[in-house]
């Protein structure tokens, strides 16, 4: 059954795949994020593969704009079958007492804030039709913390208590609520966190074969299309040489 699903922060990395793996599953998306061109280029890319895709351009740190575009959906696209919280970052790997102002608030206004408020304003009409399924991209970093992750495992882990609670509110209805969390994987997700040094993100890599944007995807695309009666709860998915979010053996 076709499904409208909606991902935030689609234009690179787990985002992007997701759209691509929902797109291969025959789903409608609504694709967000702040960078406009690349998410014409991804509309492009999916319709010309026969899919419907709708853009909306919006940080999700900014409520009043998230607002505005999910009231302006037009018909056929405001019952939103899925969520996929994915929009989040990390920045910085300096300790705690050293770590930069602006760096937190990016950090906590996105990983929580900005699933926060898609939640508020999607989750209201997945209760109403007693169906939809919530997707949040947590992380390892949510379980315990690592050096200089500090701040950005902190947001992970109220990711994990976010999710926990929303399960528990939606329990009585067939909302489902998973909460995917993944270890090691490459996208530009390190070259964010060092501020755009390439050669130092490229170093969180070698040694190890880390996971794809795809490998989440994959699980992402199973939770959402698994029987009516069953929930996928959390997922941890970590490279083979990855045991936690400290331990990997680089070889």
């Amino acid at each position: 059954m076709e499904k409208v699903v909606l991902i935030t922060g689609a234009t690179s990395g787990i985002g992007l795949a997701c759209a691509r793996k929902f797109a291969k599953n025959g789903d409608k998306l609504i694709l967000t994020g702040r960078n406009r061109q690349r998410l014409a280029e991804i509309q492009k890319e999916l319709t010309d593969v026969g899919t419907e895709v709708l853009t909306l351009v919006f940080d999700v740190r900014d409520r009043e704009a998230a607002d505005r575009a999910l009231s302006e959906l037009p018909e056929g696209w405001r019952e939103i079958d899925v969520l996929v919280n994915n929009a989040g970052l990390a920045l910085g790997l300096e300790p705690e007492y050293e770590g930069r102002f602006e760096d937190w608030d990016t950090m906590i206004d996105t990983n929580l804030k900005g699933l926060l408020t898609m939640t508020r304003f999607v989750v209201p009409g997945m209760v109403k039709r007693n169906r939809g399924h919530v997707i949040n991209i947590g992380s390892v970093a949510g379980d315990a913390a690592y050096a200089g992750g500090n701040v950005y495992c902190a947001t992970k882990a109220a990711v994990k208590a976010l999710t926990d609670g929303l399960r528990i509110d939606v329990a009585g209805t067939n909302v489902r609520v998973t909460n995917l969390k993944p270890g090691l994987v490459e996208t530009n997700f390190s070259n964010t966190r060092f501020h755009g040094d390439t050669e130092r993100a490229a170093n969180v890599y070698k040694g190890i074969k880390p996971l794809t944007g795809d490998d989440i995807a994959d699980v992402a695309v199973y939770a959402a299309n698994a029987p009516e009666h069953v929930q996928i709860a959390e997922v941890l998915i970590l490279a083979t040489h990855q045991a936690s979010g400290s331990v990997i053996v680089r070889q």
